[in-house]
């Protein structure tokens, strides 16, 4: 008795995913206990805005890279680029639009949500400083979702993954990890700066 395709191919995905996502929930739970140290409790309410801007800062490191992972999955799928860093015109300009958005993004996140605070009538970090935090936590993001993304991406595809299978769980455990780790290095800065 043969196995359907559709089966089959389940069966693939289930097996090329599972091992990614198990990291992805470690990665998440890491992320969730790092929060709750005292460390990280003390800069929440040292900088009234960090607890209202935290989940768009996460989200949003998953929507920028999410979308660069789907290019650079379309294009190796396509055989439009290769699996390896190197000067090919359309990796350099996927990631460098990622790398904009994602720090665009990361100040506006900052400045809104001073904004909203302020709107509401609550106490909040000075608009430098959300600004400044998000600031340095998205470059330091950007640098590392871009990097670990590629890398994880292209040694998958090379040992016969489908990158599709990888982009969301590693967008998703990178950008929880060191997003958070981040805004605390963020603070860190702006309080060396300041």
């Amino acid at each position: 008795m043969t196995v359907p395709t559709a089966v089959r191919d389940a069966v693939r995905i289930y097996k090329e995913s599972v091992a990614i996502l198990t990291v992805s929930l470690a990665g998440g739970l890491f992320a969730g206990s790092f929060i709750g140290t005292e460390g990280m409790t003390e800069t929440f309410a040292s900088y009234p805005g960090l607890l209202l801007l935290l989940p768009a800062f996460l989200a949003t490191r998953g929507n920028v890279y999410g979308a660069l992972g789907a290019r650079i999955s379309t294009g190796l799928h396509q055989g439009l680029i290769e699996p390896r860093f190197g000067r090919d015109a359309r990796l350099i300009n996927a990631v460098a639009a990622s790398f904009v958005n994602g720090i665009t993004v990361s100040v506006f996140i900052g400045a809104m949500s001073w904004l909203i605070l302020r709107a509401l009538g609550r106490d909040s970090a000075a608009l430098g400083e959300l600004v400044g935090v998000t600031l340095v936590a998205g470059l330091l993001t950007s640098f590392v979702m871009i990097a670990g993304l590629l890398g994880l991406v292209f040694a998958g595809y090379k040992r016969g993954i489908d990158p599709d299978n990888l982009v969301g769980p590693i967008v998703t455990t990178l950008g929880d990890m060191f997003g958070v780790v981040f805004l605390y290095a963020g603070v860190v800065v702006v309080e060396v700066i300041g």
